[in-house]
């Protein structure tokens, strides 16, 4: 603990958002020189399927410290309307705000390259936006889902959290390794309904972390599943190359469940972070600069793809402009009195 933050918490924030801002630095690359991919070489391939299982850590880490900072509360009429004012209507006020922008400085930046294909510019500027309208809906739920989780013990939740993993993670997994063999449209209905499907159960691991329900799994089996998680991720991913099956590397395939997971308790072991203050700042700014990095993405692209250099490297070149410039950004829109703020949602 330091003051009133938990340091570990803040670590897990400020790790979640540089790697939300490394996937979309490496997808940049990687999409803007697509007409180049057959002669990537095999390493620049391999660090591309690493890089993906890295940047999807970002969100399941957000979703995990939502579950463990908010579901372990008691919710009556008067606690749900004021969580709703404070949570939901900046985050619904915010995302309009921020979608205006976005859609401002699209047309500005299409007006003044005639070579600019506006579709796919669109799709990396708004690459980030579909986290919040998810968001704002698992917020909108989550006193409901809070004072429900109290009347069952941490067992009966893990119970229904595995089933409801298996449906959401398991079975499309099933149906991907068919597909990838030739086997298709093998589908089987489900509906999770309430349940939030596979943003919901991160969040409710979250929950079961600040429950203790892992305690007694070991640091070094945790970090075991981490590493598989990692390796199958890649493996998957190259051999899927290799078959000729277009397959995207998303929240819900199963490994990235497993992994995230694993080491978001591993973080919630922590007693001490080294070099706090420079992650409470990361921290702190972590939603915010969320919000604004897409805004330097788009214009950094053409110009670092032109670099005389490979595209791992490049994706490390962007990545680390992103993160000093949406950063500097932040900091200085924070400052501009009963402004900042607000359109950056800090509070």
């Amino acid at each position: 603990m330091s003051g009133n933050r938990v340091e570990w918490i803040d670590l897990v924030r400020a790790i979640a958002i540089l790697t939300v801002l490394y996937i979309h630095a490496t997808d940049g690359i990687y999409i803007i020189s697509s007409d180049s991919i057959l002669n990537y070489t095999i390493y620049s391939r391999i660090f591309n399927f690493a890089s993906l299982f890295i940047g999807r850590i970002g969100v399941p880490f957000f979703l995990m410290i939502t579950g463990y900072l908010l579901l372990d509360r008691s919710y009556d009429d008067k606690r749900i309307r004021k969580f709703w004012r404070k949570n939901c209507k900046g985050l619904i006020i915010v995302t309009v705000i921020w979608t205006i922008i976005y859609a401002i400085i699209l047309q500005f930046v299409a007006v003044k390259s005639g070579e600019l294909n506006i579709g796919e510019a669109g799709n990396l500027f708004f690459s980030h936006m579909w986290y919040m309208p998810m968001i704002i809906g698992m917020y909108l739920s989550m006193p409901f889902v809070s004072n429900a989780l109290e009347k069952f013990s941490s067992s009966t939740i893990w119970n229904a959290t595995i089933l409801f993993s298996l449906l959401a993670f398991l079975l499309p997994f099933i149906s991907t390794v068919l597909a990838m063999h030739g086997i298709q449209n093998v589908n089987i209905q489900y509906c999770l309904g309430f349940s939030g499907g596979i943003y919901g159960i991160y969040i409710i691991l979250g929950y079961l972390v600040k429950k203790g329900k892992f305690k007694n799994v070991s640091s070094r089996i945790l970090v075991l599943i981490a590493v598989i998680s990692f390796l199958i991720c890649v493996l998957f991913q190259y051999y899927s190359y290799i078959k000729g099956y277009d397959f995207f590397l998303w929240y819900e395939f199963p490994f990235i469940l497993t992994g995230s997971f694993a080491l978001f308790e591993l973080c919630s072991r922590m007693k001490k972070v080294r070099a706090y203050p420079l992650v409470a700042f990361l921290s702190k700014y972590s939603f915010a600069v969320f919000l604004v990095h897409n805004i330097f993405r788009l214009p950094l692209l053409p110009v670092v793809v032109d670099l005389p250099c490979s595209e791992p490297v490049k994706a490390i070149i962007l990545w680390i402009l992103l993160i000093v410039l949406s950063y500097l950004a932040t900091v200085i829109i924070y400052r501009i009195p009963k402004f900042g703020k607000y359109i950056l949602y800090m509070r």
